[in-house]
């Protein structure tokens, strides 16, 4: 008699569309480009996680997530993470372990000041699309909820 104890079911091919009533495993360096979990990846209805890694020496434009809430968890390098307060730019420097949240249409960017080590950071965020507004500069958000 054989078991699969541990094993579990064999990987869904990437042409059939995810079950979503099992647990699923994305084995590490299997991303779909930046996604681990997302609706194509593992069938996910709400959640998206991915890892991006930020070059030496990088930063992205000014922007911000629309009605997506999203979570940063730092695995390496010492990101920098901008936003204005409504007075000034305030400037979070960030290190292996720490973590932030980007509330829905805050205007940021992520700065990698490091001229030699990539900043990696793990992101889950509320929505499937990769909702990324560009805006000119960086603003305070006000309005309800804020």
């Amino acid at each position: 008699m054989t078991t699969n104890e541990g094993v579990g079911p064999a990987p869904e091919p990437r042409d059939h569309k995810p079950v979503n009533n099992r647990v699923h495993r994305v084995p590490a360096g299997e991303l779909d480009g930046y996604a681990a979990i997302s609706g194509g990846t593992v069938g996910s209805k709400k959640l998206w996680m991915g890892l991006v890694e930020n070059p030496p020496l990088s930063s992205t434009d000014n922007h911000h997530h629309g009605d997506s809430e999203a979570g940063v968890y730092v695995v390496s390098g010492h990101p920098v993470f901008v936003y204005h307060d409504g007075t000034r730019e305030v400037r979070l420097a960030a290190g292996p372990g720490d973590f932030f949240l980007v509330p829905p249409f805050v205007p940021h960017r992520e700065e990698n000041p490091d001229p030699d080590e990539p900043a990696v950071v793990v992101i889950a965020r509320t929505t499937q699309e990769p909702i990324k507004v560009s805006v000119p500069e960086l603003y305070r958000l006000d309005g309800p909820g804020a």
